[in-house]
């Protein structure tokens, strides 16, 4: 099989029926052996009754219900695990991504050996206050931490080699992150397409501002992961050590004080009347839990056992 498309949806009955006339109006055309997998993220609309009968209709559609919403990491991470195609292609259910992007996407991979070609929706209809200056924003900052020079992380519409797929993990919100995650494993000829995007014809975006600020945390959770997942210890004993160089020096200067006062008959006040007395003793209560923090890391990470994270209500021809 040539290409499996990834459609993660929420409440699209509207568009469903459009997107894949048109999706099959562009894989007829140019002759592709092909599987379209819709990932129902807990619809609340009609979106699995036209899935269903799309899949009785047509043996290339497959899908997969979600008992609840778990979010689109999560529908990705469970399309991955059965897409079947040389060539793997996500993209959203809005219309927002145009199927006519399939072939050079999939020129790209395939002939230019690209092991992920990401999306840049380089001209936007978006509103401009509330998700183009964000966008703009979280960009920058994952090009800054990832060191890709890619100018649209979270584009739906990307494309992949099969084994990149099968080797990630997306996970939590991680759905923007995927370019950065499969770097972490290794693959490095990571591309870029200007993609057309296409003003939403049905329903209302699913963006909120609540997605910018967990976009940033789930960056620096993920810059976190990628240097210190595998040793824990290097971080929070270093700053173990930090803080109680920080004590034990405040605590030098605290007793070396003392005795010269004593030695000299010099009025003193008591130890416990210093603030150096709080700051030295806050410090070594700190960097004993760094140091606590990063002995259960290490032992997380040695019993590390994965965790089933989503619940399948059904499958269709899957």
């Amino acid at each position: 099989m040539q290409i499996s498309l990834v459609i993660p949806l929420l409440n699209e009955a509207e568009s469903l029926p459009e997107l894949y006339r048109w999706i099959t109006e562009v894989m007829n055309r140019e002759g592709y052996t092909y599987e379209i997998i819709f990932l129902d993220d807990g619809s609340t609309d009609d979106s699995w009754q036209i899935i269903s009968k799309l899949a009785l209709e047509d043996t290339h559609v497959k899908g997969v219900k979600f008992r609840r919403n778990y979010g689109k990491s999560q529908a990705l991470n469970a399309g991955f695990k059965i897409a079947q195609g040389e060539v793997v292609i996500t993209m959203d259910a809005d219309l927002q991504d145009s199927p006519e992007e399939i072939p050079d996407l999939y020129e790209m991979i395939t002939k230019d050996n690209y092991d992920l070609v990401s999306g840049w929706k380089k001209v936007r209809y978006d509103s401009k206050l509330k998700k183009n200056l964000p966008s703009k924003l979280f960009n920058w900052a994952a090009r800054k931490v990832s060191g890709l020079h890619l100018h649209d992380f979270n584009c739906g519409l990307k494309a992949y080699n099969n084994q990149v797929i099968k080797d990630i993990d997306v996970y939590g919100e991680m759905h923007r992150y995927i370019p950065f995650l499969a770097k972490n494993e290794g693959y490095t000829n990571i591309g870029e397409k200007v993609v057309q995007h296409q003003a939403r014809k049905y329903g209302e975006t699913k963006f909120g501002s609540d997605r910018f600020i967990k976009g940033v945390l789930d960056l620096i959770t993920l810059w976190f992961l990628t240097r210190f997942a595998k040793r824990p210890m290097h971080l929070f004993g270093a700053l173990g050590i930090l803080m109680f160089l920080i004590g034990g020096g405040a605590t030098f200067v605290i007793l070396a004080v003392k005795a010269y006062k004593l030695y000299y008959h010099i009025p003193t006040h008591l130890v416990t009347d210093r603030p150096w007395f709080y700051i030295a003793l806050a410090a070594m209560i700190l960097g004993s839990q760094f140091f606590l923090a990063g002995f259960v890391g290490e032992m997380l990470l040695k019993n590390n056992d994965k965790v089933k994270r989503y619940k399948i209500d059904e499958e269709l021809n899957v």
